[in-house]
């Protein structure tokens, strides 16, 4: 039988798809292509917005219209935080929710036998535990994607996140190591460590995440460690001397900002200031010089004025971000944002975005530009022709390299050219 998998989100769902995927191949399914048509159909889903659901309502109908006679599958965050909404999509032969989800093989082969709609959303609790779900195997000898943090214990104003993912679990450091060593013998040389609330990691088990990734370091094949989004209030001084001194660690910060107006991060419930957050960058910088930063923006969220949205905006120039992921604020039930007096119109919203995202792509054309004739170290990823393949740099620049003898996975020295604004991309030059 053939399954078909489709993911909305974060990287963390990307990771427990390829999980899912894993679970059902050894249970003797087979992943369907692009072009194919499936008997099972899986719809990993993401509530973040709005747009998620409907994004997920949209794919079971499509696939219902492909093959009427196919298992239909909602699962995830969609289900987990809005579970009567989820329970009226018909589409749905089986709904489930952000939890339990060793158990959808077995759920799919029970309505296979008895066509009878399966809902199984268990709520979270306190007393749950990580879900252990290794994956070994990935697409390509690149990058490993490997969840190891579960759940937020924060309220932000607009987030219905904690109510789909629960609170803070983390992934034993044992395991981890573990699921390590097998990745690095099967030939990925890179690793991102993802979560819901990444930054923290081990405070229900007493660990680190600065330990788990001195730890991780040691692990043979894995030469470089990536980290997923961080919160910038829990980037303490020892956590970053730490990064400072493991030599395998991608000096890229993905620093969660979601606002550069501190008068909007008090409005969201953000636990920092604009001024605490440019604080945290500075000591980066001062402890890794060639550090870069990324980051996630809201705008317009309610009551945020023209003169809040012109004060994140210099923000975000100021900072100097790498790439900045610009969301337009989406109203989520429930939320205590989604009571607050003063929602903007989706038209300002989107001019917002529109605005923020030109002066964010700017400050990126520059800070790359300044890069050229810079050395770095290029993973080889997606092979495009002959000898030359796509690839990102420690620093997460997206380049083109091409050199005899080139294949997928390798980590080549480079010399950067000249940014392809069009492209979003470098030119890449292996040293000699």
């Amino acid at each position: 039988m053939k399954v078909a998998f489709y993911t909305l989100g974060c990287k963390v769902n990307q990771n427990e798809t390829g999980a899912m995927q894993q679970l059902f191949c050894e249970n003797g399914f087979t992943l369907a292509q692009s072009d194919e048509t499936a008997d099972v159909y899986i719809v990993n889903s993401c509530t973040v917005t709005s747009g998620g659901d409907k994004k997920s309502r949209q794919w079971l109908r499509r696939a219902k219209r492909t093959n009427p006679e196919a298992v239909t599958v909602l699962t995830g965050c969609f289900p987990q935080a809005f579970e009567q909404e989820a329970r009226a999509v018909t589409e749905a032969d089986i709904i489930t929710g952000s939890a339990a989800r060793k158990q959808l093989v077995a759920h799919v082969l029970r309505f296979i036998q008895t066509r009878e709609r399966i809902i199984d959303i268990v709520p979270h609790s306190k007393e749950e535990a990580f879900e252990e779900l290794p994956m070994e195997q990935m697409a390509g000898h690149t990058r490993a994607f490997m969840k190891i943090e579960d759940g937020c214990n924060r309220r932000c104003a607009y987030c219905v996140i904690p109510r789909a993912r629960g609170f803070v679990r983390s992934r034993r450091e044992e395991n981890i190591l573990r699921e390590l060593e097998i990745l690095g013998k099967a030939g990925y040389r890179e690793v991102v460590f993802s979560g819901i609330n990444l930054s923290s990691y081990g405070t229900d088990t007493g660990t680190t995440l600065e330990a788990l990734t001195q730890k991780a370091a040691l692990v043979p094949g894995i030469e470089r460690i990536r980290l997923g989004s961080l919160e910038p209030d829990l980037c303490t001084d020892a956590f970053i001397e730490a990064l400072a001194e493991v030599p395998a660690f991608c000096p890229q910060f993905h620093l969660s900002l979601q606002s550069g107006c501190t008068k909007t991060l008090r409005a969201m419930r953000r636990i920092y200031t604009a001024e605490e957050y440019k604080d945290v960058v500075r000591k980066i910088r001062r402890a890794i010089p060639d550090a870069v930063f990324t980051t996630d923006v809201i705008v317009g969220f309610p009551g945020e004025t023209e003169e809040d949205f012109a004060e994140s905006l210099r923000f975000v120039e100021e900072i100097g971000f790498l790439k900045v992921h610009v969301f337009t604020y989406s109203s989520r039930p429930g939320t205590p944002a989604a009571e607050m007096p003063g929602h903007l119109s989706e038209a300002e919203k989107l001019s917002r975005n529109h605005r923020l995202q030109q002066a964010a792509d700017a400050v990126r054309a520059r800070i790359i530009g300044e890069m050229e004739g810079q050395e770095d170290v290029v993973l080889t990823e997606t092979p495009i022709a002959k000898d030359t393949y796509t690839g990102y740099t420690r620093r997460y620049v997206p380049v083109v390299v091409k050199a005899p003898g080139l294949s997928q996975g390798m980590l080549v020295p480079v010399r950067l050219g000249a940014w392809d604004a069009e492209k979003e991309r470098c030119e890449a030059v292996p040293l000699l």
